[in-house]
């Protein structure tokens, strides 16, 4: 493992533009699942990843309860629940507000310098696309 990974991080993660929370379970169950299952669970990364995406007022919550940004925000916490060494976004940010996505933004960029994760984001926001370190862009197709 790579000098200043995370101890623990593993594989890879997608961060999709529908949510795909599991609705039978509460927020903080959704946050839970994957990590249980695999035995990794991480109460600080937990706790940390709660109070950053503002998410700690939403944990009894079902995710039928829950805005589609709040569903968002949830739906990034459980992909970087993993401390994954790659995240794929494919229109992470794009049910959020202006406001909302700038917050998301810069939660991930500190996530991704801090745990040195590669993200490569599929978006049509220019205004996204702009803040990324590298750009490729694909036209017609």
């Amino acid at each position: 493992m790579p000098a200043g990974r995370p101890c623990g991080a593993i594989g890879s993660g997608l961060v999709f533009q529908q949510f795909n929370l599991i609705p039978s379970l509460i927020v903080e169950d959704n946050l839970k699942f994957q990590s249980r299952i695999a035995g990794r669970h991480d109460a600080a990364w937990h706790a940390e990843l709660v109070g950053r995406l503002g998410l700690g007022g939403l944990l009894k919550r079902y995710p039928e309860q829950l805005s589609g940004g709040q569903q968002q925000r949830v739906a990034i916490a459980v992909r970087w629940r993993q401390k994954p060494l790659l995240l794929l976004a494919d229109e992470a940010t794009g049910n959020l507000d202006e406001a909302t996505a700038d917050d998301v933004l810069a939660l991930t960029r500190d996530l991704v310098r801090a745990n040195r994760v590669w993200l490569p984001d599929v978006t049509h926001s220019a205004r996204l696309a702009a803040t990324l370190d590298r750009q490729i862009i694909s036209r017609r197709g």
